[in-house]
């Protein structure tokens, strides 16, 4: 009979100890989960140069050429792209010069093929504007230099260097 009080009391004993550890006690912590998200754009490769190629003077017609600026921005990024008005402005962006030398020829730089809308540097008015897919975009920058502009301009290589900026 002492075996089973032993059983019994050790059985009893155990339990206790099972029923004691409901009784424990607990702390508890929070911490976030978080993330940033951005919108970005960049020029995802060199732009293509506004290249008039070679006109003889006084020949007739404008001399037209197309470049490419070529943009990638987040999904669902709005952007616009402004042009300066280049290393040799006259007194507006709507009148850029190319130059050879002291020797300068006036041309222009338009957002659209009928090159009748100036591409300029003012925000809602005269810039290019798009909403990014994530995948690169290419926009088309249109050139002319007036026929009338090359008569009387001296024999040289004229250049200018444009900075494009993206706003979004």
């Amino acid at each position: 009979m002492n075996l089973f009080k032993s059983t019994l009391i050790a059985t009893a004993l155990v339990a206790a100890g099972v029923a004691g550890t409901a009784n424990a006690a607990t702390v508890n912590s929070t911490f976030q989960a978080k993330i940033v998200i951005t919108e970005s754009c960049a020029f995802s490769s060199a732009a293509t140069d506004v290249d008039f190629l070679t006109k003889a003077r006084g020949s007739a017609g404008n001399a037209d050429a197309t470049g490419t600026l070529v943009v990638t921005c987040t999904n669902g990024t709005p952007y616009t792209i402004a042009l300066n008005a280049g290393s040799y402005p006259s007194a507006t962006v709507t009148s850029r010069r190319m130059s050879s030398g002291a020797n300068s020829i006036p041309y222009g730089l338009y957002r659209n093929a009928a090159r009748d809308q100036n591409w300029g540097n003012t925000q809602g008015t005269d810039t290019v504007a798009g909403t990014g897919n994530g995948n690169p975009q290419s926009v088309s920058v249109f050139g002319r230099v007036l026929s009338a502009d090359t008569v009387a301009a001296p024999a040289g290589t004229y250049t200018d260097t444009i900075q494009a900026t993206i706003t979004y």
